[in-house]
C-alpha cells in the first residue's frame, strides 16, 4: 500500500496550523464587529438541494455512492445550504458567518492554493433591507479582512448582474445563453480574450458579431471616478435603453457612494469583465484578488468573492415570504488561498511561528522534584495559566531552557530545594535571560503581571 493524500487534499503540520488558527482569528473577529451570529449546517446534502445552482460548475459536485437510501452529494460551497436552512427554518432575517469546509472535483493546485477540499469563510445578510447597504457592509468586511491579514496589495471588482444581462441583450445574445456566456466572460481573468472568444463562437453557438460586441464591453471598467464610469454606461447608445440595466446602474452609483463613505473607494473598481459564474446571483457581484508583482507563490487568482442571491432561498420554497422571496448578499473568503500566500510569505522572511500557546514552563533544577512541579503546576493550571513541564522524573536543567527556547515559551519557573524551603520560586524570563525569585503567596500575580507586559 502507497500512504499518500488523496488527489486535491493535504495534511497540515503544527506550523501551518498555527498559520491557519491565526487566519481564522482574524477572519471571525471581523465577522462578530460586525455583529455576526454563526451556523452550521452538514457536509453533505440532498442531491437534489445543490441541483440546478451553480451552471456549468455543476460537473464539479462530489456525488456519494447510493446506501440504499437518500441520494447524497457532497457540498459545493456554504451558500446554498445556508438557503436551503433558511427556508427550511422560516427565517427571514439573519446575520450570519460559517466557517466549514466544501469539496470540488476541481483540477487541483497547490501552489495556487487550489484544493478538492477546502475551508470558506462566509458572511451573509439575509432579509429585506434598503438598497445597497447591506452589500456595501459586505464589501467592507471583504477589505477589512484583506487588511488584517496583510497579505499584499489587493483590488476588489464589483459588477452587476443585470448590467450584464442588460449588456448581453443590447448585444445580441438569445436569453437562454445569458448564463452560459456568464460563465465564458467569468473565464476572463484567467484566460485570454481570443480564447474566451473561442469558447463563445465555437462551443456554445453564439454569432461572432455578438461576440465581438460583447468584447467592447467587457474591456471597460472605473478608473478611479466610478460616477463618471456610471455616467458614460448610462449615456452608452445601447444600454441607454435598457430600463432594468439603468435601473443596476443607478444601484451601483449608491454603492459605489457608499464605499467612499466606508472610505474604501480605492480598493474598489466597477469591472465589467467580472460575470461571477454561479447561476443564483442576481444582482450585485464581487471579487478580491491580489495584485502580485511575479511572484508565483502570489498568483493564487481570486481569493474572495459573493453576490446578492435574492431569489435562492424561494427557489426552495416559495411560501417562505410574502413576496415569495428572501434577498440575500453574501461574501466568502477563500482561506486556502489566503493561506498559500501567507505561508509563502513567511518561508521568505524566515520568521518563527509559535507553534503552542504556553505562557509559563515549570522547570526543576534538582533531582526527585517531580512532585513540587506537578503541585506548583496545579496551582497554575487553577489561576488559569497556560503551563508545560517536562514528562521526565529527572530532566536536565539544559534541555528544559532549550524546549522553552524551541517554542517560543516567555517564562521558565524553576525549582530547587533551596527555593522550596524558602517558599520562594525563581522566574526566568527565556529571552533576557534575567531572573527573579518570586513568593509563592504572589507568584500568580506576578506571572499575570509579565505576561501583560510582554503581549
Amino acid at each position: 500500500m502507497v500512504l499518500k493524500n488523496p488527489k486535491g487534499t493535504r495534511d497540515f503540520d503544527q506550523k501551518q496550523m498555527a498559520i491557519r488558527e491565526k487566519v481564522f482569528r482574524t477572519i471571525i473577529d471581523c465577522f462578530e464587529m460586525h455583529g455576526a451570529e454563526t451556523i452550521d449546517t452538514p457536509v453533505f446534502e440532498l442531491k437534489e438541494t445543490l441541483t440546478n445552482k451553480y451552471g456549468e460548475d455543476s460537473k464539479l459536485i462530489y456525488d456519494l455512492a447510493d446506501q440504499g437510501g437518500e441520494i447524497l452529494s457532497l457540498r459545493y460551497d456554504l451558500t446554498v445550504p445556508f438557503a436551503r436552512y433558511l427556508a427550511m427554518n422560516k427565517i427571514s432575517n439573519i446575520k450570519r458567518y460559517h466557517i466549514g469546509k466544501v469539496y470540488r472535483r476541481d483540477q487541483p493546485s497547490t501552489a495556487r492554493g487550489r484544493f478538492r477540499e477546502f475551508f470558506q469563510c462566509d458572511f451573509d445578510i439575509a432579509g429585506q433591507y434598503d438598497c445597497m447597504l447591506s452589500d456595501a457592509e459586505c464589501l467592507l468586511i471583504l477589505v477589512q479582512i484583506l487588511q488584517k491579514l496583510d497579505i499584499g496589495k489587493f483590488s476588489v471588482k464589483v459588477n452587476h448582474r443585470q448590467v450584464l444581462d442588460a449588456m448581453m441583450e443590447v448585444c445580441g445574445v438569445e436569453k437562454d445563453k445569458f448564463r452560459t456566456i456568464c460563465s465564458s466572460i467569468d473565464k476572463l481573468d484567467k484566460t485570454p480574450w481570443d480564447e474566451v472568444r473561442a469558447e463563445m463562437v465555437g462551443q456554445k453557438g453564439l454569432d461572432p458579431a455578438v461576440a465581438d460586441r460583447i468584447q467592447t464591453y467587457v474591456v471597460m471598467k472605473s478608473q478611479g471616478d466610478a460616477n463618471a464610469f456610471i455616467d458614460q454606461l448610462r449615456n452608452d447608445p445601447l444600454l441607454s435603453k435598457s430600463p432594468t440595466g439603468l435601473e443596476a446602474l443607478d444601484q451601483m452609483r449608491q454603492l459605489m457612494s457608499l464605499c467612499g463613505c466606508y472610505g474604501i473607494s480605492e480598493f474598489v473598481s466597477f469591472d465589467l469583465s467580472l460575470a461571477r459564474g454561479l447561476d443564483y446571483y442576481t444582482g450585485t457581484i464581487f471579487e478580491a484578488t491580489l495584485q502580485g508583482e511575479g511572484n508565483a507563490a502570489e498568483s493564487v487568482g481570486s481569493i474572495a468573492g459573493g453576490g446578492r442571491y435574492d431569489d435562492l432561498v424561494g427557489s426552495f420554497d416559495p411560501k417562505v415570504s410574502r413576496s415569495g422571496k428572501i434577498p440575500c448578499v453574501g461574501v466568502s473568503v477563500g482561506i486556502e488561498r489566503i493561506f498559500a500566500v501567507m505561508e509563502a510569505k513567511l518561508l521568505k522572511e524566515k520568521e518563527k511561528v509559535r507553534t503552542t500557546k504556553t505562557q509559563v514552563y515549570v522547570a526543576s533544577a534538582q533531582k526527585n522534584l517531580m512532585e513540587e512541579r506537578a503541585k506548583l503546576c496545579r496551582d497554575l493550571y487553577l489561576a488559569g495559566i497556560k503551563t508545560e513541564q517536562s514528562f521526565k522524573m529527572n530532566p536536565k536543567m539544559l534541555d528544559q531552557l532549550q524546549y522553552c527556547e524551541s517554542y517560543g515559551i516567555p517564562f521558565a519557573l524553576v525549582l530547587g530545594e533551596s527555593e522550596i524551603q524558602n517558599k520562594v520560586v525563581k522566574l526566568r524570563d527565556i529571552t533576557t535571560r534575567a531572573e527573579e525569585l518570586i513568593p509563592r503567596d504572589s507568584l500568580i500575580e506576578t506571572i499575570r503581571r509579565k505576561l501583560q507586559e510582554t503581549q
